[in-house]
C-alpha cells in the first residue's frame, strides 16, 4: 500500500481576473498558504497555462515546474475537460458547446473538433514533460439526449453511438500511451461516460485501452444515486485520478434526480463543500488506501451555498485528515512466533 498524495486542489473554480487568481505564480501561493501541495492546472485558461508552450518547449515547462515548486507544490495532472467534450458533440448542443472552443471555431463543428483533438495531443505531451503519469478530462457526448429516451431509442443506436465515440478517442488514447500517460474520464451526466456501465460499454470498444482510466468523483455518483463505495470495488485497477467533491440528494414528493429544472440550490441534488453533504468520505479514503490508489486526493469545489474561498480553506483541512498514512506492519506482528518451512510443516501435523 501507498499513501494517496495530497491535499490537491483544481483551479478552474479559483481562477479569474483579479489577485491572487490572475496567475499561476499568485494562485499557488494563496493555495499553498492554505496547505495544499499540489494543483490540477485547466489547460484552457492562458492565465495559468500556455498549452502549445507547454508540450513544444522544455523551457517554458522548467519555468512552470519551478514556479510552482517555488511555493512547495507539484502539478497533480493537467485538465482538458473543456476540450474531451469537444471530442464529441450532438448537434443539439452546438450553441451552447461553442464557447468552449476560440472564437474562430464557432459554428463550425468540423474546426471545433480538429481544433480540440490537437489539444488533447498537446496536453498528452505536455503531460510527458511534466513528469506527470495522468490527465483528466471529459469524454463528450453523442448519445446522452437519449439517456432516458422517449420516443424509444432505436435498435442499435447505443452500439453506434459507442462505435462513432471510440473512434474518435482512439487515435488520441494511442497519442497518450506513447507519450505514457493514462486518459482519467470523470464520468459524469452529461458525458456519455457518466457512470460503470457506460465505461465498461466504451472499453469493449476501445478494446481495453489500457490508457483508457477514470478520475473518480463520488459527487457525481452520489447524485445519481448509485454505489459509489462499491464503485471503487469494480474499478480501481482504473482509477487513476481521484476528484474530492461532496454533495448530497434530498429528495421530496416534489422532485428527485431531475430535478425539475431548478436552480442548484433548489434542487434536490446538489454539491456540497467538503464535509457539508453526504458522500463518506471515511470509507472512500480507506478503499483508496486498501487498494494501492497511485494518485493524488484532488478537491474540486462546487457549492451552491459557501463561499469559495472558505470552502477551500477548509477543503484541505478536511482532505488532509482524511489522507491515511498507510502501515507498513501487521497489528499483530508481536504476537509472531517466526517461522520456516520445516516449522510450517510441523504446525500443520506433517
Amino acid at each position: 500500500m501507498r499513501t494517496i498524495k495530497g491535499p490537491g486542489i483544481f483551479l478552474a473554480q479559483f481562477v479569474g481576473d483579479n489577485a491572487p487568481f490572475n496567475t499561476l505564480d499568485s494562485i499557488c501561493k494563496w493555495a499553498s498558504g492554505l496547505g495544499f501541495k499540489g494543483v490540477q492546472i485547466p489547460t484552457w485558461d492562458s492565465r495559468l497555462i500556455d498549452l502549445q508552450k507547454a508540450a513544444e518547449s522544455k523551457t517554458y515547462v522548467d519555468e512552470l515546474l519551478g514556479t510552482v515548486a517555488a511555493h512547495g507544490m507539484q502539478i497533480t495532472e493537467l485538465s482538458t475537460h473543456l476540450q474531451g467534450q469537444l471530442i464529441a458533440v450532438h448537434p443539439a448542443y452546438n450553441a451552447l458547446f461553442d464557447g468552449f472552443a476560440p472564437a474562430q471555431y464557432h459554428n463550425n463543428p468540423s474546426s471545433r473538433y480538429e481544433w480540440a483533438v490537437q489539444q488533447l495531443k498537446w496536453a498528452a505531451k505536455a503531460s510527458q514533460n511534466l513528469g506527470l503519469n495522468a490527465h483528466a478530462t471529459f469524454s463528450g457526448a453523442l448519445l446522452w439526449q437519449n439517456v432516458y429516451p422517449w420516443p424509444q431509442r432505436p435498435a442499435g443506436l447505443v452500439e453506434t453511438g459507442f462505435r462513432e465515440l471510440a473512434a474518435r478517442w482512439i487515435p488520441i488514447l494511442n497519442t497518450f500511451d506513447e507519450h505514457g500517460v493514462d486518459v482519467c474520464y470523470e464520468l459524469h451526466p452529461g458525458e456519455d461516460l457518466h457512470d460503470g456501465i457506460s465505461f465498461e460499454t466504451f472499453l469493449e470498444h476501445t478494446h481495453n485501452h489500457k490508457r483508457a482510466n477514470i478520475l473518480y468523483d463520488p459527487s457525481h455518483m452520489a447524485l445519481q444515486c448509485l454505489d459509489y463505495l462499491a464503485f471503487i470495488d469494480h474499478y480501481h485497477e482504473r482509477i487513476r485520478a481521484f476528484h474530492v467533491k461532496d454533495a448530497e440528494f434530498n429528495p421530496t414528493g416534489k422532485q428527485g434526480v431531475y430535478g425539475g429544472y431548478q436552480s442548484w440550490i433548489n434542487r434536490a441534488g446538489r454539491f456540497r463543500s467538503l464535509g457539508d453533504g453526504q458522500v463518506n468520505f471515511k470509507s472512500i479514503f480507506s478503499k483508496m488506501a486498501q487498494y494501492d490508489f497511485p494518485g493524488w486526493a484532488v478537491m474540486e469545489w462546487e457549492c451552491c451555498i459557501k463561499h469559495p474561498e472558505v470552502g477551500a480553506a477548509e477543503g484541505a483541512r478536511f482532505i488532509s485528515e482524511h489522507i491515511i498514512p498507510v502501515t507498513d506492519k501487521a497489528f499483530d506482528d508481536f504476537a509472531g512466533t517466526g517461522s520456516n518451512e520445516n516449522f510450517n510443516r510441523a504446525v500443520l501435523g506433517l
